[in-house]
């Protein structure tokens, strides 16, 4: 432990801005997989609510700094690719 005591606030906040960033990320993946399931099933409907939240969440994620820009875009890319070939399939 640091014998500085603004530097053991620091390790602090350091801890809870880890256990944040792991939760947005944690959250992300969940959505992302979300909609991989919907996906598969084939429901339309179900997997176009799930598209919004899992590329709301990659926006997210991409704006506070968790990912970066490039790789929310080829994220969302390919979850459009998949979501177009959802209604393709029927």
């Amino acid at each position: 432990m640091a014998n500085i005591k603004s530097s053991s606030k620091r390790v602090l906040i350091a801890q809870k801005a880890t256990a944040k960033n792991k939760a947005a990320k944690s959250l992300m993946k969940t959505n992302i997989k979300k909609f991989e399931t919907a996906a598969s099933g084939g429901d339309r409907a179900a997997a176009e609510s799930a598209y919004k939240t899992a590329v709301k969440t990659v926006d997210h994620a991409a704006t506070k700094g968790l990912i970066h820009k490039n790789k929310a875009a080829r994220k969302k890319s390919a979850l459009t690719l998949k979501f177009n070939s959802v209604g393709d399939a029927q």
